[in-house]
């Protein structure tokens, strides 16, 4: 099979806003944050308690499922409050950080030496393991089922995304180092793609299979590229690794510290100079978009505007995001909006929508939807921009009235929610796939396990 992966369907959305490659370095927050909701599927069992000094990398919360999975700070600090909502249930640890960052020690390890079982053993005990995500469900890895492969995407075609050649240069060396462990993690390959960009970045690995991905929206999600490269069957498990995680544990093994410091990307037309900054997973928003966010309706969203989730000012970088978008509000109605020439919106019909004549225009969109949720109409308008070998109406269907034959055998176990985004942006009912996908995935794990 050809190394090279070519998505013919697709959707690009342009959108103003894309961060220009200079970086800032913003010192400290004043408050982090580790959410449970962050890690799906995940039930906490806290560890710290209220007014516990924790250095990072000290464990926050661990698993109920399995004790090993630990969930550690990610600063230094003081935990001021433990966040509870309905039925007790943990929202948020937060963390007022030291004014400088002390790090718990877990050694330098050389991963060359070490057998598959050690490196699993000290990604376990340094907090590194909830970075490995498994397909199907997408959840955080069961380490007790031995993966066929293992998938890195170093390829961001979301709209807006960071650049990872920017954002992970001179980062070769963790990256290197962290590959190098995670290879003993399966007998079978470690599949890294990437982009015209990214080529440099990985250019002197051995340990993974390199392969070149070309073509449009959704070409740089993990789901299609294991569609196309090492599709999942029934019993089968993939594990998923993204490359800011990757050079997460590759410091850990190069250093001893578990340091979750990463270039963030502020991207949209809300904000004065869209940029990159550093930043620490957890940290206060207005912290990150000080001085920067023109904050007058406007939507702020920790990740990207297809799957990112909204968050307010006084909200906290997610777990695993590298992007921050802050676009308008649509909170306004267009009257005879369905009626009328439309000249500043992206559509993939040509029914009074004239983007597919400007196709590198870029867009100042809102998050108005433009329509209301009406009935589920069949248009065969997702195929387009749908590029897995599977039915994307049916299966959303099925995983609505939770047929779980049905779910099974049109492809349930291949996909992950960020895979309908796209159908989801285009939906002409106003459907929620995502969230849908989202649903039935824990249905399917619950039981068929």
């Amino acid at each position: 099979m050809s190394k090279d992966i070519r998505i013919t369907k697709g959707l690009d959305i342009k959108l103003v806003g894309e961060a220009e490659k200079t970086t800032t370095n913003i010192s400290l927050s004043s408050i982090y944050a580790i959410k449970p909701d962050n890690f799906h599927g995940i039930t906490p069992k806290l560890v710290a308690k209220e007014g516990a000094e924790v250095k990072a990398g000290d464990t926050l919360f661990y698993s109920k499922s399995d004790e090993r999975i630990l969930f550690p700070s990610p600063v230094s600090g003081k935990v001021v409050e433990i966040e509870r909502g309905a039925r007790r249930k943990v929202l948020a640890i937060k963390i007022a950080a030291d004014s400088v960052n002390e790090y718990l020690d877990f050694g330098v390890k050389n991963p060359t030496t070490m057998s598959g079982q050690e490196i699993k053993e000290h990604l376990f005990l340094s907090g590194c393991w909830p970075f490995v995500k498994q397909r199907p469900y997408d959840v955080v890895a069961n380490p007790n089922q031995a993966p066929k492969a293992i998938f890195i995407s170093s390829y961001s075609t979301a709209p807006l995304a960071a650049d990872l050649s920017y954002t992970l240069k001179g980062k070769e060396l963790q990256l290197k180092a962290g590959l190098e462990a995670i290879s003993k993690l399966t007998e079978g390959k470690v599949h890294v793609s990437v982009g015209k960009n990214e080529e440099a970045i990985f250019a002197n690995v051995t340990q993974a299979e390199l392969h070149k991905v070309s073509g449009p929206h959704p070409a740089g999600n993990v789901g299609t590229q294991i569609a196309k490269i090492n599709p999942i069957n029934k019993g089968e498990v993939v594990w998923v690794i993204t490359p800011q995680d990757l050079a997460v544990i590759g410091e850990l093994f190069l250093t001893g510290k578990f340091n979750l410091t990463r270039t963030i990307a502020l991207t949209g037309s809300k904000f004065n100079k869209p940029q990159y900054v550093t930043a620490i997973a957890g940290a206060l928003i207005s912290d990150i978009t000080a001085n920067n966010l023109v904050n007058d309706n406007t939507r702020i969203i920790s990740g990207n505007v297809l799957s990112g989730k909204q968050v307010k000012e006084d909200g906290f970088l997610g777990y695993y995001d590298n992007q921050i978008t802050a676009i308008p509000e649509g909170d306004d109605y267009e009257f005879f909006g369905w009626n009328k020439p439309v000249f500043n919106k992206i559509s993939t019909s040509r029914a009074l929508t004239f983007s597919w004549l400007t196709p590198n225009k870029k867009y100042d969109l809102n998050t108005n939807t433009n329509g209301e949720h009406r009935a589920f109409v069949v248009t065969g308008s997702y195929e387009n921009v749908f590029p897995l070998d599977i039915y994307p109406m049916q299966l959303l269907k099925a995983f609505m009235i939770k047929d779980l034959d049905e779910m099974e055998a049109l492809g349930g176990y291949e996909v992950a929610p960020e895979d309908f985004a796209l159908t989801e942006f285009i939906c002409v009912s106003k459907q929620p796939h995502q969230k849908i996908i989202r649903e039935g995935l824990d249905l399917m794990r619950q039981e068929l396990g």
